[in-house]
């Protein structure tokens, strides 16, 4: 069974809105995990409370065949730094695995699927 981390924002640390939509796609991106017979992990982070030191004792628990960094983490402008940092995290913690990159919290599934699949 592959395994598979996601890497990505906690929701419940950010201010002045409600995260319970995200958690509710969190849990339908799982399910999907699930469907496809994917052993998944999930790293949320809070970018001011050591985000680095978890997502290194995430990697540890691999090995990983693939780690999906979530855009919460890619595309907000701020965080091109720490962007940066995750993806070197993973390839010195988890330099076997594929990296891909999902659109929303629904489809990291789909993010991982498109690196397990054999390619033609």
């Amino acid at each position: 069974m592959a395994q598979v981390l996601v890497i990505g924002l906690d929701p419940a640390t950010f201010t002045d809105w409600d995260p319970e939509p995200v958690h509710a796609a969190i849990a339908r991106g799982r399910a999907r995990f699930e469907e496809h017979g994917i052993d998944a992990a999930y790293c949320l982070v809070d970018v001011d409370r050591e985000p680095e030191t978890a997502i290194t004792e995430a990697l540890q628990h691999g090995p990983y065949s693939c780690v999906v960094i979530g855009g919460g983490i890619r595309k907000h402008e701020p965080y091109l730094e720490f962007f940066e940092r995750v993806i070197n995290l993973v390839r010195r913690h988890a330099p076997d695995a594929a990296i891909a990159f999902n659109s929303t919290p629904d489809d990291p599934a789909d993010a991982a699927l498109r690196w397990l699949r054999p390619r033609p």
